[in-house]
């Protein structure tokens, strides 16, 4: 290896140190307002570089490279559908939330409906984000721990437990407020880590060490094939269902999603949350097919070389990054993946806590800080220990296993806001958290089951319409027609 594990720690350390830093200058005299929205005084362009790491996360940067030797490009067929599904949150959701003046989006839910649907959108909110969270970070404390802490004779759980321990230092006081510019020079350093170490296979891999040429074997090899077709709409793979589960995703894990919408929320005007959006996607677009690009020019420079490919693919980066890029590029490397990890995970514990002290206890946005801070302790203790079972439990690709997660736990969150938008109709509340929870169930069945039952059929994660629209279906079946002057989004 040509960075020591003695380095990398030395490198994590200043970082962190850096991110104190930001905290420090972002909390003096810090409130409960600037935690939840940053007090609604965000600049929207900062807003919108930053989101482009808590977006990505160390999921794709650790994951997607690794995915392309087994599914190729196919995974930028859904990031296709996700332009479409910027412009519906742009358009539709985000005047819906600031009309309402929301601080968490689940007060729409209460507004709409009644208790029961606003506690059962937040539970289904907090276990989504929660399991995401500890994805992400799961990824970058198996790198960290395999690469530079296990050197120290250190075992994975106090690897993860120091991981979430830095996150959770300089969020405490600040929150969005902070994490709005910790963010944008996150975002900054995964991209210059995926740049640099694009050019460095490329130019390797190019003859007289030239980049373009590079760039074409790279393109020319077997692992740069975007679209399918060909099996139709048996094959999980297929470009309609890949491109409509980008729509969905996006509307649930973003739309739907406090964590993401609350870097909006925090934006002056709806004008300036909709700008934010749309350069963001832009950025978003490019920068996954970079990935791609990368993972498909990791795994060509490995087969050039005669590398032997790690057991996991979600480690093929940090091998290649960590054994063959000059000490430079590698520590570039190393400051690209605690961003990654950093950038996602402080925003998730934001709003995991700002749901929580919200939506669940009722809360007053000016009340006690200190109980606001306890709740934020609570959830990272919580995303440790998932940590810690990830890593003994884990089996498939970080991101497929992510998404497939998604496609359960954001579904009744479709179902709940679709109904709620489309209908005039008043569900009988105490029926609302028994749908929400056997809609996913059915699901699973219907996806587990389904090859044998449709004739060959495979699922993807498109199962995640199956799984909102079984919501829709139990809380028309339960509800009644009401006398409304206009729908909620007309007003």
């Amino acid at each position: 290896m040509r960075i020591d594990p003695v380095t990398m720690a030395w490198v994590a350390g200043l970082y962190f140190l850096f991110l104190l830093l930001i905290a420090k200058l972002t909390t003096q005299r810090a409130t409960n307002q600037d935690f939840f929205i940053g007090s609604r005084q965000s600049p929207w362009p900062v807003v919108a570089f930053g989101m482009i790491g808590a977006s990505l996360s160390g999921v794709t940067f650790i994951s997607v490279p690794g995915w392309v030797g087994g599914s190729q490009f196919a995974y930028f067929q859904m990031v296709l559908g996700y332009i479409l599904g910027y412009v519906i949150v742009a358009q539709v959701l985000l005047p819906l939330y600031y009309r309402g003046g929301y601080t968490t989006i689940y007060t729409y839910l209460q507004e709409r409906f009644d208790w029961h649907a606003h506690k059962t959108g937040s539970a289904f909110f907090l276990l989504s984000r929660l399991i995401g969270c500890a994805f992400r970070l799961y990824l970058v404390a198996l790198v960290l721990h395999t690469f530079m802490l296990a050197h120290f004779g250190l075992p994975f759980w106090l690897t993860a437990l120091l991981s979430i321990a830095m996150i959770w230092a300089y969020t405490v006081k600040g929150g969005i407020k902070t994490i709005v510019w910790s963010d944008t020079l996150q975002t900054a350093l995964m991209i210059i880590a995926v740049i640099g170490a694009l050019l460095f296979v490329a130019s390797n891999l190019g003859e007289c060490f030239s980049v373009i040429n590079g760039l074409k074997t790279i393109w020319a090899s077997e692992h740069t094939q975007i679209f399918f077709f060909a099996d139709g709409w048996t094959d999980s793979q297929n470009f309609y269902k890949q491109f409509l589960s980008g729509i969905l995703i996006v509307i649930v894990m973003t739309g739907l999603d406090q964590d993401m919408m609350q870097k909006n929320l925090s934006c002056k005007n709806l004008r300036s949350s909709q700008k934010n959006i749309y350069l963001f996607v832009v950025i978003l677009v490019a920068v996954n097919f970079l990935f791609l690009l990368l993972g498909a020019g990791l795994y060509v420079y490995a087969e050039a070389f005669g590398l032997a490919l790690p057991e996991k693919a979600d480690l093929l980066f940090p091998t290649i990054a960590l054994t063959q890029f000059p000490v430079e590029l590698a520590l570039v490397f190393v400051l690209g993946l605690l961003a990654s990890a950093y950038s996602s995970a402080d925003s998730a514990l934001t709003s995991l806590t700002t749901s929580f002290y919200l939506d669940i206890l009722d809360r007053d946005e000016q009340d006690n800080p200190q109980q606001r801070q306890a709740i934020h302790l609570g959830f990272s203790l919580l995303v440790f220990v998932l940590v810690v079972l990830f890593y003994y439990l884990m089996q498939t690709n970080a991101i497929d296993a992510l998404l497939q997660a998604a496609s359960y736990t954001y579904g009744p969150l479709l179902g709940l806001f679709a109904f709620g938008m489309s209908t005039r109709r008043q569900p009988i509340g105490r029926w609302t958290p028994w749908i929400a929870v056997a809609a996913p169930i059915l699901s699973w069945l219907l996806a587990k089951h389904g090859t044998t039952w449709l004739g060959g059929y495979q699922f993807g994660y498109e199962i995640l319409l199956i799984n909102g629209g079984l919501v829709y279906l139990g809380l028309w079946l339960t509800s009644r027609q009401q006398r409304r002057n206009s729908l909620p989004f007309e007003n």
